[in-house]
């Protein structure tokens, strides 16, 4: 592989980019709502608020109702606090303090709350939350979503993407990528009742946890502004450690964006999972296989068999007693887990009773570099220059400039 430049080399491109300025921030509140889903796997939701609460059905008809409200699934429809409605699907708004939500999961519901929170069956979320509540019925299952402003979700997500004691150009990078990200997504969520999943599927939303002084300053000075490509908000991907150079999302997602292909990231290996090894064990390999469905025997090698520019796995091939599997290497990171597996940037160091993974960063590596940008930060950058290198060819604009209008989403794998 080439070796990476200095980060100096780059200094004059990137002042380049500072001078050309940045449109004038937007004085007020976006007026964009965006409906994120907490689960679709809870058994019962808890709604508390200072003073009643305002709950309306599918026909729209309002009343108020003391708090706290215990929502469950009925036969015919949703219980609230033991009382039957007719209707599968209600919208809860409180008081100008937002809401409490506790959520009951019926599965396994990893990513789908809050950080520091482990949901899972019989487990009990809470979440603060601005914005409003819908609760729809699915069977027994309920799904959950927050409807909340633009502005509020940004809020939510930045100090689940990043620290909160990182540089302020940083946490204001993150606050555009974050809120481009969920207009990206607003666009894409035709026939869905969601824009965003509040895990790591999409980013990481807390509601109100974590949202302090320094998080308020970095969304109020980047108020309503967003990265764009030919007028509309760009899939403003990131991920934390590119160790190399970003990847591009055609070999990720099969995306081909003009905006989304790699540059030499030579800022952060001051990144903990700059450098990383893991052993994981056989059969746990194969048991993870198998439950997705793939038939595998026991496994003897696992090789890597195409590399991408930028270094990361393409394909892994894996030999075992039933014959030979060929996966791409962000299918392997999926099947074994995203936090054991970092990044598909990898060696394999020995296959016996564990494989031992020897590799570089974290993450998928496309766009956004966050350790990256928080070094760039503290070398000086601004927030905007920082969007400019992750995402060439795009411009810093207004939300009210762009084009928000539903777009056919492309095939993801």
């Amino acid at each position: 592989m080439t070796p990476l430049p200095s980060r100096w080399l780059l200094g004059s491109w990137l002042l380049a980019i500072m001078a050309a300025g940045m449109p004038p921030v937007a004085e007020a509140a976006s007026g964009v709502t965006i409906r994120v889903l907490l689960t679709a796997e809870a058994s019962q939701v808890e709604v508390q608020a200072e003073g009643a609460l305002l709950v309306s059905g599918a026909d729209g008809r309002e009343r108020h109702l003391p708090s706290p409200v215990m929502v469950t699934a009925g036969n015919t429809g949703l219980l609230l606090s033991g009382a039957a409605s007719s209707s599968d699907r209600l919208t809860v708004h409180g008081g100008r303090t937002g809401l409490v939500v506790g959520l009951v999961q019926t599965t396994a519901a990893a990513g789908k709350a809050p950080a520091g929170s482990h949901a899972g069956v019989g487990t009990l979320t809470k979440w603060t939350l601005s914005g409003g509540l819908q609760v729809i019925q699915h069977g027994r299952q309920l799904m959950v979503v927050n409807d909340v402003d633009l502005e509020d979700y940004t809020k939510g997500v930045v100090p689940g993407e990043v620290s909160a004691g990182w540089h302020s150009e940083v946490l204001k990078a993150q606050a555009v990528a974050a809120r481009t990200y969920a207009l990206y997504q607003r666009t894409m969520s035709a026939g869905r009742d969601y824009d965003v999943v509040a895990g790591v599927q999409d980013q990481v939303y807390q509601g109100r946890q974590g949202v302090d002084e320094r998080i308020l300053r970095a969304v109020e000075e980047t108020k309503g502004l967003a990265v764009g490509f030919q007028g509309r908000p760009i899939y403003a991907a990131f991920s934390s450690t590119a160790a190399g150079p970003t990847e591009d999302a055609l070999n990720v997602w099969s995306k081909d964006l003009p905006y989304l292909r790699g540059v030499d990231c030579p800022f952060d290996m001051k990144s903990p999972y700059y450098r990383w090894r893991v052993a994981v064990p056989i059969d746990k390999l194969e048991r993870a296989l198998r439950q997705q469905g793939i038939g595998v025997g026991v496994v003897a090698t696992v090789t890597p068999f195409g590399y991408s520019r930028a270094g990361r796995v393409t394909r892994i091939r894996i030999l075992h007693s039933g014959g030979e599997l060929l996966l791409r290497g962000e299918d392997l990171r999926k099947i074994v887990g995203y936090s054991i597996l970092p990044s598909a940037r990898f060696e394999v160091e020995a296959v016996g009773a564990d494989v031992v993974f020897n590799g570089f960063g974290a993450g998928h590596g496309v766009g956004l570099c966050q350790w990256g940008a928080k070094e760039m930060a503290e070398l000086g950058y601004s927030f905007s220059t920082i969007l400019s290198y992750y995402y060439p060819g795009t411009d810093l604009m207004r939300v009210d400039q762009l084009d928000l209008s539903p777009q056919i989403p492309s095939n993801q794998s």
